[in-house]
């Protein structure tokens, strides 16, 4: 297992990641990517926890991915399944979990001023902290993406699910898009990702 995590995360995190998925007795799946999530974790039938994880994350995010899907295997087992899934006890845990691993060592130093902020209060998902998931992005394998940030005004893009909207105007953190076919207005994160559609 420990040659296997080296292969996705940290060099310097994958002694304390290893303990962590011994601790916890964690079934751990890499899989294919997934639009719509990181990762993910639940109990089966059988009572094995399997947490699940996106091959495609670069290094740091599947860091984070895999102490955030513990952290909730964890949260449950201290405090009972009856807790929210992203609630305080949750955030508690998460928090407790990644404290280890936001270090130089680990982490490069421009990153780590963003996790100190964001770990104050974690999120859902990473994702909604624009600022972080931007600068995690700039460690992913160049793919050629563009983000909804990246689009001029009036533009057009289309996303994952193959719907083409016009880009709008910025509210204080989200960008104000039309689906073109419905008129629909939708709000964007900046870090979304989208194709830009030529026209």
């Amino acid at each position: 297992m420990k040659n296997i995590l080296a292969q996705y995360v940290p060099e310097h995190a994958v002694d304390a990641l290893f303990e962590l998925i011994k601790v916890y007795g964690v079934h751990l799946k890499i899989v294919n990517e997934r639009v719509t999530r990181h990762g993910d974790y639940h109990r089966d039938a059988s009572g094995y926890h399997r947490i699940t994880v996106n091959a495609s994350l670069n290094k740091y995010r599947f860091l984070i991915t895999l102490v955030h899907e513990i952290a909730h295997l964890a949260a449950f087992e201290k405090y009972g399944r009856n807790i929210k899934p992203h609630g305080n006890e949750w955030k508690l845990t998460f928090q407790r979990l990644m404290v280890p691993f936001i270090r130089p060592e680990v982490f490069p130093v421009q990153l780590l001023p963003l996790l100190a902020r964001h770990f104050k209060n974690p999120k859902a998902s990473s994702d909604t902290d624009a600022t972080l998931s931007l600068a995690l992005k700039q460690f992913d394998e160049n793919t050629g993406k563009n983000y909804v940030f990246q689009i001029p005004y009036g533009a057009l893009f289309r996303i994952h699910n193959g719907k083409v909207f016009r880009m709008g105007a910025q509210r204080i953190k989200r960008f104000e898009c039309m689906e073109v076919s419905s008129g629909k207005i939708y709000l964007f994160n900046p870090n979304a990702e989208v194709e830009p559609v030529p026209g």
